[in-house]
């Protein structure tokens, strides 16, 4: 026998959580093998940095693939979920660098790499278990037991293969060539890792002598500083306003050296006066003008964003420093003809957001045009798909306009570059291992590159080092490919793109087969978190105050792939009773299945309507959310749930089963009991993907479970749970029930004030149809008592309710007050009328109609229909009343 408080009257996320995630870890649920002889299904999870705590952005992330690794768990796939963090190099090092500053007042030179390293150790060893941790009480059921890290052993070893193989390849090569510098970081960057942002600046007209000449071009800059590394001044071949100059050089301004004047297709000569300063050191477009026409190279920054000595009397200053004194040397001279007030796009650094300083230099880098073009085809031949499709583009945009990437960073925490210069010769040697002996000059002498690679380049093996590659692990042969990614639209280009190019080239095909791209999660005024705006949410704090389940529930919900959710604290209060209503729900059940035999399978045939329809509707709802999450529309899913559970199971059909399960007919009470165990079972299965928690908690009290519910098998369609004529006919009667209740709040008539009802069906099986039901209609719809009549209702006054199948009238000398009820509508006439008049001005503006977008005009038409509509109803009322 079960105890009527087997659960507390409210659900207490905080007593329950954590004990039902240790059961499912401990018991090995969450790894693949609980379900050995399945297909396989993986989701490698997106690391996140060990930076930090984890914010909304994540809790929204790992919400989306734990639904689907649940899911597919319990559609019987070996389902594999790795998780694992990313050392994140550029982030951790900053992180690192200022804690040990703000500790010791030391840099990290002042510690030497070896004691630096192993502080930056430590970090990473706290900063993963408090993110591991934070991932489980999102309720992530992840295979912990296969946990990785861009660092640990296994990746090291497939980030030196990776590199080895590509370098052998000729894919890899060191050069000196323009990269993007952050001079607060100081290291280079990718081109992913620099952030444009419109800024407010000006456009500089200086004049450049021609050699032997009184003559001179102007050329326009938005960076005079970087005229000291000028090294020729550029012409479009096809300028007929400079062909005289051919052959001529000029006198660079300042530093009085002389430079050619080159002709070149890349330049624009409708844009400004056609001349164009080239600075190869300092600008990538000029770095391949400079390639062409074999122009030297003169680089005059520091690493740190300073003039260097080739700046002359301009060293040590800062590059602002530097223009300020520059262009007032050049206006002294008569040589600065204008300035302009001029918008640009200013690239900075993604982590710092220190202005990027394009410029020369060694580094290493990948040739990208041969990966590229394979990862492209994967693409367009759907190898590779995109969810939602649109954001293909962004994959398009970046791949078919990709330069080479440059890998090495001035870095200490990373993976160290496994490239060795001879300390004899200079001989470059590229192995796992120090080499022991220089094959060129036979020095015995070496010292490894002291860069790091990008973080990314680890991070793009991430679907086949986290199941063992280089090594042939079972789980490679199982696992690989992925089935899905999960990830941001902001990192297609750092990481979705990197991983399909690294699985191709590495593994021999694309390492997912698609891609869910998911959107922000922005706060109620649509506005991007962030800390500046204090509007930040720590998934944490709501969990600790709602629980999990509410949290992932309200980030779910009303979401679409490819779109940004919205954080609203009404959504959450909304969702916290939804778990509170289930749980009254599951109170109600158990209460009422203390002597039910779950072992004893009922009749269907002899079910009551009621139990058939929701039976029915249940069947149907398995249909449509399997579907649903098929397609990875997970809101859409969500909100059917909702909906369903709240307004069909609890709200009615629980009204419905009342009578039943208080009767003494025994055969009726078990048929419902049997009804309430089976649609709940299948509705706590089909929620659990969503809701872990609370409904594994309420599962673990059900007659009939078997095993924990998250092992439990995902509910089918079954053609013998469908009651077509069932669902339809009580369809009706909930519809009925809807308009009636409607109505008589529209006349503010309580539930309490009640009157007979007379029904006029429209046909003989319509009053058939009511008559089964007339029972709930009497207790639900708040009648004294229903009468079945064959015309119209005219007695007396009489509220009539036209419904499918028939009209219902309610007579209404006992449930209003006329005088009161005509006031009412009165002012609903004399608002409405306001309403109308204003849109029916507002339509009648010729300005407003031609000016306006057609939508919105559109929105403004069916709001005076809705008014008018609604003012036929009001008068239609009013002329009853009178």
């Amino acid at each position: 026998m079960m105890s009527e408080n087997i659960l507390d009257k409210q659900y207490d996320p905080g007593k329950i959580e954590g004990k039902i995630y240790e059961k499912w870890e401990k018991g090995g649920y969450f790894k693949p093998e609980i379900n050995k002889d399945g297909k396989p299904f993986t989701i490698i999870m997106p690391p996140p940095n060990i930076t930090g705590k984890l914010h909304i952005g994540h809790a929204f992330d790992d919400t989306l693939q734990d639904i689907l690794i649940r899911y597919k768990r319990m559609k019987g796939y070996a389902a594999l979920w790795v998780p694992g963090e990313d050392h994140a190099s550029i982030a951790t090092e900053v992180k690192v660098v200022d804690k040990i500053k703000e500790e010791t007042g030391k840099t990290k030179q002042d510690l030497g790499r070896e004691k630096f390293l192993k502080e930056a150790w430590n970090w990473a060893k706290t900063y993963r278990k408090e993110i591991a941790n934070q991932v489980r009480k999102l309720g992530s059921s992840c295979d912990w037991s296969r946990e990785r890290f861009t660092m640990d052993e296994g990746v090291s070893e497939a980030v030196k293969e990776t590199f080895i193989r590509l370098y052998e390849k000729g894919l890899i090569y060191r050069g000196n060539r323009i990269i993007n510098w952050c001079p607060s970081c100081k290291t280079a960057l990718s081109d992913a890792e620099v952030e444009y942002e419109e800024q407010a600046g000006h456009l500089w007209h200086i004049k450049y002598p021609i050699k032997d000449s009184d003559e001179f071009v102007v050329i326009a800059t938005t960076r005079p500083e970087t005229m000291l590394g000028d090294t020729a001044v550029a012409i479009n071949p096809n300028d007929e306003r400079y062909f005289h100059l051919k052959g001529k050089s000029l006198i660079l301004p300042l530093v009085n050296k002389e430079i050619p004047i080159v002709f070149d297709e890349y330049v624009d000569k409708e844009f400004g006066t056609g001349c164009v300063k080239i600075t190869p050191c300092h600008d990538p477009n000029d770095f391949e003008v400079g390639l062409r026409h074999d122009l030297e190279q003169i680089r005059v920054f520091n690493d740190d964003g300073t003039i260097n000595e080739l700046g002359g009397k301009y060293q040590g200053l800062t590059t602002k420093q530097a223009r300020k004194e520059i262009v007032k040397d050049l206006e002294e001279l008569g040589l600065l003809e204008k300035i302009e007030d001029h918008m640009h796009n200013v690239g900075t650094c993604y982590r710092c957001s220190t202005t990027v300083e394009p410029l020369t230099s060694l580094q290493w880098f990948v040739k990208m045009e041969p990966l590229a073009k394979p990862a492209i085809d994967a693409v367009n031949e759907k190898e590779v798909n995109f969810v939602p499709d649109r954001f293909k583009k962004i994959y398009f945009n970046w791949m078919e306009n990709i330069k080479d990437w440059c890998i090495s960073r001035q870095l200490w925490w990373g993976h160290r570059i496994p490239a060795y210069y001879c300390e004899e010769c200079g001989e470059i040697v590229v192995s796992k291992e120090m080499p022991a002996k220089c094959k060129k000059c036979g020095c015995t002498s070496f010292k490894q590159d002291e860069d790091a690679l990008d973080t990314w380049f680890s991070s793009a093996l991430w679907p086949f080092s986290t199941l063992g590659w280089p090594k042939e692990t079972e789980d490679l042969k199982k696992f690989y490919p992925n089935d899905v990614l999960v990830t941001g639209f902001d990192i297609i280009f750092f990481w979705v793109a990197r991983m399909v190019f690294s699985g191709i080239e590495q593994m021999g095909e694309p390492p997912f087969h698609h891609v869910y791209i998911h959107g922000l999660v922005r706060d109620s005024q649509g506005r991007k978190m962030s800390k500046s705006l204090g509007n930040g949410i720590d998934p944490l704090e709501v969990i600790d105050k709602y629980g999990a389940d509410v949290l992932r529930f309200s980030l779910v919900t009303g979401n679409k792939a490819g779109n940004d959710t919205r954080w609203q604290e009404s959504k959450v209060e909304a969702n916290r009773n939804f778990a509170n209503k289930i749980n009254n729900a599951a109170r109600f059940i158990l209460m009422n299945l203390e002597d039910f035999d779950e072992n004893k399978k009922a009749d269907l045939s002899k079910l009551h309507n009621t139990d058939k329809w929701i039976i029915s509707r249940t069947n149907q709802m398995v249909k449509e959310v399997t579907a649903n999450i098929e397609k990875y529309e997970f809101g859409i899913a969500a909100e059917k749930l909702y909906t369903f559970i709240w307004n069909e199971f609890c709200d009615l059909y629980i009204e419905f089963a009342k009578p039943s399960l208080n009767s003494d007919n025994k055969e009726d009470r078990f048929n419902t009991q049997y009804t309430l165990n089976l649609v709940f079972m299948n509705i706590l299965k089909m929620l659990h993907p969503y809701m872990p928690f609370i409904t594994e908690h309420i599962y673990s009290f059900m007659p009939g479970r078997e095993d924990m519910l998250i092992a439990a098998e995902y509910p089918e369609y079954k053609e013998e749970y469908d009651f077509p004529k069932e669902e339809e006919d009580i369809t009706i009667i909930v519809e009925a029930l809807r308009t009636v209740r409607n109505a008589r709040a529209n006349m503010d008539i309580p539930p309490s004030k009640k009157a007979d009802g007379y029904i006029f069906p429209s046909s003989k099986e319509m009053k058939e149809v009511f008559s089964s039901s007339k029972d709930i209609l009497i207790k639900l719809a708040s009648f004294k008592d229903i009468n079945f009549i064959d015309g119209e209702y005219d007695k007396e006054e009489s509220l009539c309710v036209v419904v499918e199948g028939g009209k219902i009238f309610i007579p209404m000398g006992e449930l209003i007050d006329r005088e009161k009820e005509i006031e009412r509508l009165k002012n609903e006439e004399k608002k409405l009328n306001g309403e109308i008049s204003r849109l029916e001005k507002k339509l009648s503006n010729k300005n407003f109609t031609d000016k306006a977008p057609e939508k919105v005009v559109e929105g403004e038409r069916e709001k005076l229909k809705k008014y008018q509509s609604l003012m036929e109803e009001v008068k239609e009322s009013l002329i009853k009343l009178k």
